[in-house]
């Protein structure tokens, strides 16, 4: 009997077919698959921007699954109480998934896990959404690495297993389990009449991820060059499906090692970005605390302000600060979900150094904001940014907007891109911010800019001082 009953195949951030280790080790045993995907609390609490986005993930995956002759299982509810449900009403006796290495979900899955073995279940994870499992990559030490650089070396010439390919078929069970409704767990209703301006920038789901793969092959060898250039399209643009799973890091790592041996230039720039992620989540592992509370405890005292109604951060916020490069990041991220990565790095030091605000309000702001919202990518950025982190940019390199717009968009096309305010005929792109914005904000186009709400050196001054001030205590 066991060797026909079901594996309950739990899908959480791996939306996809391919490259999957829990799916493909199901589906090669023959027996019945049930693909489920679960809304618990951890999903409840995702911000706005990034739950709309697992919706329409969710929504792609459903119909990869159909034309595979499977379907996706949809429950709300405690994952451990879904998951016994769903074994009591099929008789099931495997439950499969990916790793994941935050700290919420390494509790939930601990204590589930034992509880389904306790209960005669077969429960059993495989590797997550990284290149390396956390505990295989250390120091000679046997310490995991504090220091990127050492990292990147140490597995710079490491072997990356190959991506599997998709189970070419699912077997399934004599009777299917009841499922939700999608639509019924509302997961974009936060989102608003920012959804519709929004979706136009979205193409979710693994297929297009491949797509999008391809593209980014095209341009790798113009990406040591471009990848800084806030408006050109030099980065991968492959976040949004890597924060959801909609593709492996690992096929990500081979496509572009195979377009290196085939002569495209510009792959190892690229893949130490790659591992700039996979130091992300071993950090996140290794020192949860990281994506809660600084991960340098000698900043716990120092004076950033934490108020979010001050007027400073709500001109933050709204993208109204008076530093173009800066509105345009944050408007961009209004508009598309997403915002270049220079741009990132700028409206952070902004906040955090010329605003003295403490990270965590910018790094929340995000996790509602961005629709590739990495829970550890989205924490060491900001950390490294702001100087309280491991490896981090020091407090004392405060990133100028105004250089730093000279030198990344010297044409001013990405604030023109995204700025309204002061052109005759803004294109759609900057208009869209006053369609994806709250109407409480009370902004439109034809408002006049606004006048800078610190000035850029008397901003610095203070951040350094304070900085000094704090570091002679």
């Amino acid at each position: 009997m066991e060797q026909q009953s079901a594996i309950i195949m739990w899908f959480r951030r791996d939306l996809r077919l391919s490259d999957h280790p829990a799916l493909s080790a199901a589906a090669a045993t023959g027996r019945p698959v049930i693909p489920l995907f679960i809304c618990d609390d951890l999903t409840d609490k995702l911000g706005a921007a990034p739950k709309w986005r697992l919706g329409l993930g969710i929504e792609a995956f459903q119909s990869a699954l159909g034309k595979a002759g499977s379907r996706l299982i949809l429950r709300k509810g405690i994952a451990l109480q879904v998951l016994q449900d769903v074994v009591a009403e099929t008789g099931a006796s495997a439950v499969y998934w990916s790793r994941a290495y935050d700290l919420d979900a390494i509790s939930r899955d601990t204590q589930l896990k034992s509880a389904l073995k306790d209960q005669g279940v077969e429960a059993k994870s495989f590797p997550g959404p990284l290149l390396f499992e956390p505990w295989n990559v250390a120091t000679k030490t046997g310490q995991p690495f504090r220091v990127f650089t050492p990292m990147w070396r140490a597995v710079q010439g490491r072997a990356v297993p190959q991506p599997l390919a998709a189970p070419t078929r699912l077997t399934p069970p004599v009777h299917w389990p009841e499922s939700e409704d999608l639509s019924s767990w509302r997961l974009g209703a936060v989102m608003n009449r920012g959804a519709q301006v929004v979706k136009p920038f979205v193409q979710p789901g693994e297929t297009a991820a491949l797509v999008v793969l391809q593209g980014f092959l095209n341009r790798l060898p113009d990406y040591s060059r471009n990848r800084d250039l806030l408006a050109s399209e030099g980065t991968s643009t492959l976040s949004e499906y890597l924060s959801l799973g909609e593709i492996s890091p690992r096929r990500i790592w081979h496509a572009v090692q195979n377009a290196a041996l085939n002569g495209v230039s510009g792959s190892d720039a690229y893949l130490r970005q790659l591992v700039w992620r996979e130091f992300a989540y071993h950090l996140m592992f290794h020192w949860p605390h990281i994506t809660y509370q600084n991960w340098k405890p000698e900043w716990d005292q120092f004076p950033w302000q934490t108020r979010t109604d001050q007027p400073e951060v709500l001109a933050w916020t709204r993208a109204r600060t008076g530093i173009p490069v800066v509105d345009a990041g944050l408007r961009e991220m209004y508009v598309t979900g997403r915002m270049h990565n220079r741009a990132r790095m700028i409206v952070a030091s902004y906040l955090t150094k010329h605003l003295m605000t403490h990270w965590k309000i910018g790094m929340r702001w995000f996790e509602d904001c961005l629709i590739d919202w990495d829970i550890a990518a989205n924490a060491m950025g900001w950390q490294w940014v702001a100087g309280s982190g491991p490896d981090a940019s020091p407090f004392f390199r405060v990133f100028n907007p105004v250089t730093q717009q000279e030198k990344f968009d010297p044409d001013g096309e990405y604030v023109r891109r995204w700025i309204a305010e002061g052109q005759a005929n803004p294109p759609d792109t900057a208009l869209a911010y006053f369609e994806a914005i709250p109407r409480a904000w009370g902004l439109a186009p034809d408002d006049g800019y606004p006048q800078s709400v610190v000035e850029l050196a008397d901003g610095r001054r203070r951040a350094l001082a304070a900085y000094e001030h704090y570091k002679n205590q």
